[in-house]
């Protein structure tokens, strides 16, 4: 959706009489129902005077078209300023450009293509002027079909004008190099710079033609992306399908290939506990779904999963389309009906209500997913839900699906690919987690190498040695420990001290924790873990559970004050206690379900409380009984 479009004579009669701000505005208004800020305004007022300048030269057409606020389909994203028309070769041309009021940044070591600068009142990490220019260029290449067949050439590029560019400026810093050859920054001063990279790729009008075209182009991915990631998949063994996840994956497919036969929306559910390939279906849905040109995204709760899969997919390359087929579970908040092909919604038990950084966006995630998919697929284990915001569950997307008139197709999940295939160690865990009553009591036939230890100093030199392996095995902890936001990038800032033992949380930087080889050194907590599986896992439960007199007992007070999981129970329990004891249960014991089945291998254990560590050594030998208490 384009807010503003006109010719370049337009734009400059628009700016001259004063009235350019007030046009966006205005469209912004009738168009997306979304009032402008002051801020905003009055940066379109700066910006453009700017680019008034730029345009104020004869060579470049008066016919030339311009955009102002393109939002591109399906995102919540709009880039500022276009110009579009024909080189000497009588190619289409578009010139995409990132406009920024900026007067210093910073560079972020480790993390690709962040920058930190003050916005928002604050400074922050955003992505640079260059990747973010870049980007937008790459989602227009690769998702929309006028692009593609009338081959239309694409120059992002960044103008910073009221930035002073010095000579070993952090802009311009070698980790960023890349992306400046992809799409250079002018700055204050480059005026005449900028209009020479406009004059070189338009040097004849289109009356505004190819934006309209663009704008009205239908969201299809090309072909480089679709030989691109079907490729990339194919070199990766840990994504092969098996047994009912092959299943169950045809039958994805089938449904997709209904949907865009006869234009129904339909919803599928697949449920299926730890380990059974939930993901791996995922993955090789979006792949095959976009080779057949599909618009497929998977979408999911935690970035964890979605950076490390989308980092698999796209190997060693540090640029790629590819991101832009991962999205948060709160994407969805203003997307059309059916303006996607098929979503995948991966751990769909974790969907929450709203969306949004401060929970006050949309109606209901479930809702917003249905309602943009042609075709919704959710992967769900309700036993995995680990916070009081989850909603994710069997019966909600029925009703959700019934709301939005989708038809509702089931399949469930049986073979267990992780824990050494052993769905007896699942079971068991259930028992002694008190989840569910099972016939497991003991594991001494499992064949899972499940050790609890007295010591975890010594836990940690069998993970560290396991590690040195294969580079996939992590230790992991409860969430009791806080959190705090200074010193997230330093790995000798342990947060975790038992004793004479320390380590800190994953950092806040760098690769993700699943994958970056320092990650050893760090401890993960469900948020970073969920999702994903290793080798082996330590695990490290806090006091948050604990065995007590014969009682297994949950304690959602012993939670860190960072932890935002059991946020809101301390005032459901003066409204509700019995309700809010039993969701406080639930997840506490889910969050360690969840952990204690990331190893495919292995799992060893050290618990703080004494008294649980003894229990889960008996469990490990022998039948035991216990009640259940919750503090």
């Amino acid at each position: 959706m384009i807010i503003y479009s006109g010719s370049k004579a337009d734009f400059m009669t628009e700016v001259e009489e004063d009235t350019i701000a007030y046009s966006i505005r205005d469209n912004i208004l009738e168009k997306m129902h979304r009032k402008t800020g002051e801020a905003e305004f009055r940066s379109w007022i700066n910006s453009l005077e700017y680019m008034y300048k730029v345009l104020n030269d004869d060579q470049i057409p008066e016919d030339s078209g311009i955009a102002i606020e393109y939002n591109l389909p399906n995102t919540s994203k709009r880039v500022d300023f276009l110009i579009s028309g024909y080189d000497q070769e009588n190619s289409a041309n578009v010139i995409i450009i990132e406009l920024k009021q900026w007067e210093k940044i910073n560079k972020v070591e480790g993390l690709d293509g962040l920058v930190e600068t003050f916005t928002g009142g604050a400074n922050r990490r955003v992505v640079h002027p260059s990747y973010q220019a870049w980007s937008y260029a790459e989602m227009i290449r690769d998702y929309n079909e006028y692009a593609q067949s009338a081959s239309v050439q694409l120059h992002p590029c960044a103008y910073l004008h009221n930035y002073l560019r010095t000579e070993t400026d952090p802009l311009d810093d070698p980790q960023y190099q890349e992306y400046l050859d992809d799409a250079p920054v002018f700055t204050k001063g480059d005026v005449r710079k900028l209009r020479s990279f406009i004059k070189r790729a338009i040097t004849t009008g289109d009356r505004n033609g190819i934006l309209l075209e663009i704008d009205n182009g239908r969201i299809k991915p090309s072909k480089s992306l679709q030989d691109s990631i079907v490729s990339m998949l194919e070199s990766n063994p840990e994504f092969n399908l098996l047994d009912d996840q092959k299943v169950i994956f045809e039958r994805i497919m089938e449904l997709s290939h209904l949907c865009e036969k006869d234009g129904k929306k339909r919803v599928l559910i697949a449920t299926g506990g730890p380990g059974t390939g939930k993901t791996v279906i995922a993955i090789n849905l979006l792949a095959r779904l976009t080779q057949k040109g599909v618009f497929a995204q998977y979408c999911s709760k935690n970035s964890a999963p979605r950076t490390v899969y989308a980092r698999k997919l796209k190997g060693h390359r540090t640029k790629s389309s590819i991101d832009n087929m991962f999205k948060g579970s709160g994407a969805y908040v203003d997307a059309p009906e059916n303006a996607v092909g098929v979503i995948i919604a991966d751990e769909a038990h974790r969907l929450n209500e709203k969306s949004g950084l401060y929970g006050n966006q949309g109606v209901n995630q479930i809702h917003e997913i249905i309602r943009a998919a042609r075709l919704s697929v959710f992967f769900i284990d309700e036993s995995q839900r680990v916070t009081v915001k989850d909603i994710g569950s069997v019966s909600q997307i029925q009703n959700w699906a019934f709301i939005n008139g989708a038809e509702v197709y089931e399949e469930q999940l049986t073979s267990q690919f992780r824990c050494n295939g052993s769905d007896g160690y699942l079971a068991w865990l259930d028992d002694v987690l008190g989840i569910r009553k099972t016939a497991n009591y003991s594991i001494e036939d499992i064949d899972y190498e499940y050790v609890v230890f007295d010591d975890p100093q010594e836990m940690r030199q069998k993970i560290i040695e396991r590690n040195a392996e294969s580079n996939k095995s992590r230790i992991l902890a409860g969430y009791c420990w806080n959190w705090p936001k200074e010193g997230r990038s330093n790995t000798h800032s342990h947060e975790i001290k038992i004793g004479d033992f320390e380590i800190s949380w994953n950092l806040d930087g760098g690769e993700a924790f699943a994958i970056s080889p320092t990650s050893i050194n760090e401890a993960g907590c469900i948020h970073t873990t969920q999702g994903l599986e290793f080798e082996y896992v330590g695990v490290i439960i806090g006091d948050d559970l604990r065995y007590e007199k014969g009682q297994l007992i949950t304690d959602y007070t012993k939670r860190a004050r960072t932890d935002q999981s059991v946020k809101g129970l301390k005032k459901m329990m003066s409204e509700d206690s019995e309700r809010a004891h039993r969701i406080a249960d639930e997840i506490i014991k889910n969050t360690y379900r969840t952990l204690m089945t990331r190893g495919m291998k292995g799992c060893y254990v050290y618990a703080t409380d004494p008294g649980l560590r003894n229990y889960l050594k008996m469990r490990t030998r022998s039948s035991y009984q216990y009640t259940t208490h919750t503090l």
